[in-house]
């Protein structure tokens, strides 16, 4: 029975390194994190008529992760997003802002459009 307690410990111990050095491997350890978001907008300037925020996993809220996200997006000449590209950033938070910002609505213009998008999930606000 000991010899179990002590595989089981050391499986432990290695999913636990395992987690750590993926979260400092992703630069993603920012202290204690809430759902808070802010945004920042770079190349041709299209103003947001719908903007939706995108979900704070559970699971990294949990393990106190935030961080930034880099978002290509493509908006039609009406206003609606064409599709997204992750640049840069967690691959889970990059999951749920691209599903977010594909809700979004932009103000009409003459010509398709391609932004980029930053989200800060920042866990001290």
């Amino acid at each position: 029975m000991g010899k179990l307690k002590n595989t089981t410990r050391r499986a432990s111990r290695v999913w636990m390194c395992f987690v750590l050095s993926l979260i400092a491997s992703c630069g993603l350890w920012n202290g204690i994190a809430r759902a808070a978001q802010t945004y920042e907008t770079s190349g041709d300037e299209r103003k947001v008529i719908k903007r939706v925020d995108p979900d704070y996993p559970e699971a990294l809220k949990r393990l106190y992760i935030g961080g930034v996200v880099r978002v290509e997006v493509q908006v039609a000449p009406n206003g609606t997003v064409k599709s997204t590209k992750l640049l840069g950033g967690s691959p889970i938070l990059g999951q749920s802002t691209m599903k977010a910002i594909m809700q979004w609505k932009y103000a009409p213009a003459a010509t398709e459009t391609t932004l980029t998008v930053k989200v800060e999930f920042d866990p001290h606000r």
